[in-house]
């Protein structure tokens, strides 16, 4: 069979596609392909358009040719037009899948081109995708509380009406909507928006289910909890199922929960890097000095006095990493999740996008010292906790001198190793505060890779844009392991039979 056709609104880097077009059936075809994703933001819509590409390669002869993987190593702009011309097909039929463009409400372009690619089909069809969340997210809401007004203005918060005349139009068989927990407790003009929206579906004749829990009673049992189906982080969305009455096998299932993954299993093992100064031109000797000197000075304090076993080795000067890059990724990594990262990239020894930023010096004291007090601890220090040298000059911080309450005490975070991460968000693209490596001898904020792996992007997916960009499609991203394992419940519903990385 054919696979079934797939649109993907509001796509981003494509993490939701990813997913669908991962899963196979057990003959290792295609279960679902993305026939039209539509993305506004250019450098994410790259990002997407590349990606397309590369599945109709690995479509094409099993693998990712060799070239592909000479550009994921080399990435140039001259690289790329040479892959282009030399698989211009592919290319071609990736540019039509993916299309830069911005929904609007009123505006049916998109959905009457999703109908002249779907003439003459009458199969199952999936809509997927979550119009953007920042109108719900419980931080964005904080600081909208002093403009009502402007909350219940805000145009992302009426795009899901987009997403709802594709569902008119197109009657696809489900549909799968992605979107933040604070989408369960918004109101607009005084109503709640979930019920609004659970409304609106079931006027047109769809269902809505939940990923986790057989017969919801509660909004909060759309709430999926990343972390408890094998993504290595803390993500808890709110993902709506809709079927189409009439259709599928009866009630749908559920995902089946998985063992947790912590940071350390799948970061761990990759390329030991260092940061750098953001102030000065430097090299390696000038930061293995600067951080070892760091440790010294914090030892002498009585909150860095506590961690000397994590200290020491740094005044030591053992194992500091050279490179703020990494050229490969050495010998092969062994996680559980080592096959889905690695895939087409077995033994190529290509890492890309795993670079460390520069940081502002006294930064690399902080992380230094976040780093040591979380391996020494296993919690995450507060301002509270920080020697007075080392509280940023700013008002934030003041009250933890006196000891007075602070907000975002916790503005300096660690990703410890011995758990799931926190939620990999956008704001990872500003500064590398809350996205702290546990590792005290590298002293420094996640690279673009490491947080893709904690969403669970592939090795080979790469992401077009500046350094900032790529920070940015990653926190907005769905991770694409979890997106197979709801692809499967969708599978599983319209009766065709899947194999996923879990099984």
């Amino acid at each position: 069979m054919d696979p079934i056709p797939v649109i993907d609104l509001f796509a981003g880097p494509g993490g939701m596609s990813e997913g669908f077009s991962s899963l196979r059936d057990e003959n290792g075809e295609p279960v679902f392909r993305s026939i039209m994703s539509i993305e506004m933001e250019r450098t994410a819509h790259a990002t997407l358009r590349l990606r397309a590409f590369a599945r109709r390669l690995m479509d094409a002869d099993g693998r990712l040719p060799q070239d592909y993987i000479d550009y994921l190593g080399t990435p140039s702009s001259e690289n790329l037009e040479r892959l282009k011309d030399s698989h211009p097909e592919e290319w071609a039929a990736a540019e039509a899948e993916a299309i830069q463009g911005t929904l609007k409400e009123g505006d049916d372009e998109f959905v009457e081109m999703a109908k002249k690619r779907l003439q003459g089909y009458d199969g199952p069809l999936v809509l997927i995708g979550g119009p953007p969340c920042q109108a719900y997210s419980l931080v964005g809401r904080a600081r909208r509380t002093h403009d009502k007004d402007r909350l219940e203005k805000d145009v992302k918060q009426t795009l899901y009406k987009c997403y709802l005349r594709f569902i008119e139009v197109l009657r696809p068989t489900a549909f799968v909507m992605e979107n933040v927990k604070g989408l369960l407790s918004a109101r607009n003009y005084g109503e709640g928006v979930f019920g609004h929206i659970r409304a609106d579906m079931e006027a047109l004749g769809y269902e809505l289910h939940s990923m986790v829990v057989k017969d919801p009673e509660r909004p909060h049992d759309f709430i999926v909890r990343a972390d408890e189906f094998g993504v290595p982080q803390a993500r808890h969305r709110v993902i709506l199922f809709g079927t189409r009455s009439g259709c599928g096998q009866g009630a749908p299932g559920v995902m089946t929960p998985r063992p947790v993954i912590t940071v350390d299993q799948v970061l761990g093992e990759m390329p030991r890097i260092r940061s750098g100064f953001s102030s000065r031109v430097h090299d390696k000797l000038d930061w293995k000095e600067y951080v070892r000197k760091a440790a010294e000075k914090l030892m002498l304090t009585p909150e860095g006095s506590a961690l000397g076993p994590s200290l020491e080795p740094v005044m030591e000067g053992k194992h500091l990493p050279s490179a703020q890059h990494a050229d490969g990724i050495g010998a092969e990594d062994r996680n559980p999740l080592s096959d889905w990262y690695r895939g087409h990239l077995a033994g190529s020894g290509v890492l890309p996008e795993h670079v460390a930023r520069n940081h502002m010096d006294s930064d690399l004291d902080r992380y230094l010292f976040c780093a040591a007090y979380a391996q020494e601890h296993k919690t995450c220090a507060k301002l509270y906790d920080f020697p007075k040298y080392l509280l940023p000059n700013h008002k934030n911080a003041e009250g933890a001198v006196e000891g007075k309450e602070v907000v975002f005490a916790d503005r300096f975070h660690v990703q410890l190793s011995d758990q799931p991460s926190t939620t990999v968000t956008s704001h990872i693209s500003k500064d590398g505060h809350y996205f702290i490596h546990p590792d005290p001898s590298q002293c420094r904020s996640l690279t673009v890779r490491e947080a893709a792996r904690l969403q669970t992007f592939p090795d080979d997916y790469f992401f077009m844009g500046n350094r900032t960009d790529q920070y940015r499609q990653v926190g907005n991203a769905v991770p694409p392991l979890l997106a197979q394992q709801m692809a499967q419940v969708v599978a599983d519903w319209i009766d065709e039979p899947s194999v996923g990385y879990y099984r």
